[in-house]
C-alpha cells in the first residue's frame, strides 16, 4: 500500500508537469495571451507564498534566539518617566588612603545628591543613601550559589528624610559625606577575589513608588545605573621611604649578595636595583678557584591568597560553619634578563667582587594588583626574584690567565619583598589639606601679657631718644642740668683729654656691655668726687 500511494503521488506530479509544459508550448506558438498571464501569475503567487513562509520562519527563530531591543529601551523610558530623578555630583578628589592600614587616617568622600522633581510637588516618605562594600569570590565553595560567591557589607546608612520630605518642582541638592576608615582594603580586582565600593541611593514616595539612582551625562541626559549603585574607587598609596639594604648568603659556598633597592614600587615606572656579589675568588697556596657570573635574570611575582567562605547551606560541604577553602595563585607581572653586552657588570677578580646595576619594572599589560590585606583572608603580596648562574674556574696562581673550567655550576636564587602601590601625587592626606578656621588664626599683632603706665612728672622729664644716624647725638637728656644725673660711663680708651676728644659720640664694646643709666638720689658732690677719683686713677695708669 505505501508503494501504491507513492506511485500515485508520483503520477499526479508528472501529470501536472506535463500539463504545464503543454501550456508553455501553446503560449510560445500563439504568442502572449491571457493564459500566459494566468500561468505567470500563478507562478509568481507560488513564489510569494514561499517568500512569506521563509520570512515567517526567520522571524520566529530570531524571536527565540535574539532578545528584543525594544524591551530594554521601553524599560529605560519607563524608568526615566518617573516623577523625580536622583543623580550624584562628586565634589571630593579621587579617594586615596595614605600609608599602611595601621597608620592611615582614611579617605574623605563628599558629594551632592540631587533630587530633581519633575512634578509640581512631590512628597517623599524616605530618601536613603548607603555606602556598601561588595566582595566577590572567583572560586566559591559552590560555583552556582550567589551567597557563597558574593558578600555585601554595609559601611554606613544615611537617612536624608526622617520625617518625610515635601519638595516642589526643581533641583534640590543634598550634601552627603563619609570617611572611609584607613583599615579598609583598596578597590581590588584580582584573579581570586574582587573588592568594590558603591553608593546606593533610593527615594520612596508616599504613593509607594521607588526612584533609583541615575547618571547624568554631559549633554544633560539621564541613564539609569545598574542596581542603583554608583561605584567609588578607593586606592592606597604608601609614601616611599629610605632604600633597603639586604644581604643574602648562599651556602655551602662563600658567595654573598648585597642588594640595595627601594621596596616601594609603582605599576608604571622603573626602579633601580644595585647588586654586589662577594667571595667570588678563593686563593690557595698553588692555585686560585673562582666563580664567574655567566647569566643573570629577574622577575616580579604576584601572590594572591584568598579563603573562600561557605554559606549556611553549603557549610557541611567543608566540615562546618566558619571554615573555608584556601586558594593561592602566583603569576609573573614583570621579567627581564641582564645582557652582558648591553648592561655589563663589573668583575674585580683580584678582590673577588662583581657589581651590577639594573632597572626592573612592572608590565602594565599584565594588569597588576596593588598590595592589599583584609580580615576575610585576602592577601596580595609581591616579590622580586633574582637568579644568577655562576660557573667555577681554576687557574694556577703564577699563571692567572690560564683559566680551566672545572665543570661545576650553581644557580643562585634569592627574593626580596616589594610593596606595589599607587603613586602618592602630592602626598597630602585629607586631614592635612584642610585649611585652618578663623578661630585657629591668632590675632595680629599679639597682645602683651601685662602693661604698666608711667607718669612723666614722676620720671623727672627724662627722655631717651635713639637715632640711627651716626652724625646725630645718640643720647639726649632734656633734664640733665636740672636733675644732676650722671652721663653713661665711657671706656678708658676714650678718656684721653680734650685734645683727643672726638667730635661725635660713638659706642664702644664696653659701652654696649654696660648697663643702662640709673637715677641716683645721692648728692652731686659725691658723684663729682667719684668722677675725680676715676680721672686720677686713669692718670696714674698713664704715668
Amino acid at each position: 500500500m505505501p508503494l501504491l500511494g507513492f506511485v500515485a503521488r508520483r503520477s499526479s506530479h508528472t501529470r501536472d508537469g506535463a500539463s504545464i509544459k503543454d501550456q508553455l508550448r501553446k503560449v510560445a506558438a500563439k504568442g502572449p495571451s491571457t493564459s500566459t498571464l494566468s500561468v505567470q501569475s500563478g507562478l509568481l503567487g507560488h513564489v510569494e507564498d514561499m517568500h512569506h513562509m521563509d520570512a515567517a520562519k526567520r522571524h520566529s527563530i530570531g524571536g527565540k534566539l535574539m532578545p528584543d531591543r525594544r524591551s530594554s529601551a521601553n524599560a529605560q523610558k519607563v524608568a526615566l518617566s518617573k516623577p523625580a530623578k536622583l543623580w550624584l555630583t562628586v565634589e571630593s578628589p579621587p579617594l586615596v588612603a595614605y600609608n599602611i592600614p595601621a597608620n592611615s587616617t582614611g579617605a574623605l568622600f563628599s558629594a551632592q545628591l540631587h533630587v530633581d522633581v519633575t512634578d509640581s510637588e512631590l512628597t517623599f516618605e524616605s530618601v536613603e543613601a548607603r555606602f556598601i562594600c561588595v566582595t566577590t569570590v572567583k572560586r566559591p565553595v559552590h560555583p552556582h550559589c550567589p551567597e557563597c560567591s558574593t558578600k555585601v557589607t554595609e559601611l554606613k546608612k544615611i537617612n536624608l528624610a526622617k520625617e518625610g520630605l515635601r519638595l516642589r518642582r526643581g533641583d534640590h541638592p543634598i550634601p552627603i559625606s563619609y570617611l572611609f576608615p584607613g583599615h579598609l582594603p583598596a578597590t581590588t580586582r584580582g584573579t581570586l577575589v574582587s573588592v568594590e565600593y558603591f553608593l546606593v541611593a533610593q527615594a520612596k514616595t508616599v504613593t509607594g513608588e521607588t526612584i533609583g539612582l541615575c547618571q547624568r551625562t554631559s549633554d544633560g541626559r539621564f541613564t539609569p545605573l545598574p542596581n542603583d549603585r554608583f561605584e567609588i574607587k578607593l586606592s592606597r598609596s604608601i609614601l616611599p621611604g629610605n632604600e633597603k639594604h639586604s644581604i643574602r648568603i648562599f651556602p655551602p659556598t662563600n658567595l654573598t649578595a648585597s642588594v640595595t633597592l627601594n621596596p616601594v614600587i609603582h605599576p608604571i615606572g622603573e626602579f633601580e636595583v644595585s647588586l654586589r656579589l662577594s667571595g667570588m675568588t678563593e686563593k690557595k697556596k698553588d692555585a686560585i678557584n673562582r666563580w664567574r657570573l655567566r647569566k643573570m635574570n629577574w622577575r616580579i611575582e604576584e601572590t594572591q591568597r584568598m579563603i573562600s567562605p561557605a554559606c549556611p547551606k553549603h557549610a557541611e560541604k567543608i566540615g562546618g560553619q566558619g571554615r573555608g577553602i584556601k586558594h593561592e595563585d602566583v603569576r609573573t607581572i614583570g621579567e627581564g634578563e641582564i645582557d652582558q653586552r648591553r648592561n655589563p657588570w663589573k668583575n674585580n677578580l683580584d678582590a673577588g667582587d662583581v657589581e651590577a646595576i639594573f632597572y626592573a619594572s612592572v608590565n602594565p599589560n599584565k594588569k597588576p594588583v596593588c598590595d592589599a590585606e583584609a580580615n576575610n583572608g585576602m592577601s596580595i603580596t609581591h616579590n622580586l626574584v633574582v637568579e644568577m648562574v655562576v660557573a667555577e674556574e681554576w687557574c694556577p696562581r703564577n699563571k692567572p690567565n690560564q683559566v680551566t673550567p672545572t665543570g661545576a655550576a650553581r644557580i643562585l636564587r634569592t627574593q626580596f619583598h616589594l610593596m606595589l602601590t599607587e603613586r602618592p601625587g602630592l602626598g597630602v592626606s585629607w586631614d592635612e589639606e584642610t585649611p585652618p578656621v578663623y578661630e585657629d588664626v591668632p590675632e595680629s599683632p599679639p597682645h602683651y601679657a601685662s602693661m604698666t603706665d608711667f607718669d612723666m612728672n614722676v620720671l623727672g622729664g627724662q627722655i631717651e631718644e635713639l637715632h640711627l644716624d651716626p652724625n646725630t647725638q645718640q643720647l639726649l637728656s632734656t633734664g640733665a642740668s636740672s636733675s644732676g644725673t650722671r652721663s653713661p660711663p665711657r671706656s678708658r680708651s676714650t678718656e684721653r683729654g680734650p685734645q683727643s676728644a672726638r667730635a661725635h659720640f660713638v659706642y664702644s664694646a664696653d659701652d654696649l656691655l654696660s648697663g643702662p643709666p640709673e637715677r641716683r638720689d645721692s648728692e652731686p658732690q659725691e658723684e663729682e668726687e667719684d668722677d675725680v677719683q676715676i680721672a686720677d686713677a686713669a692718670h696714674m695708669n698713664r704715668t
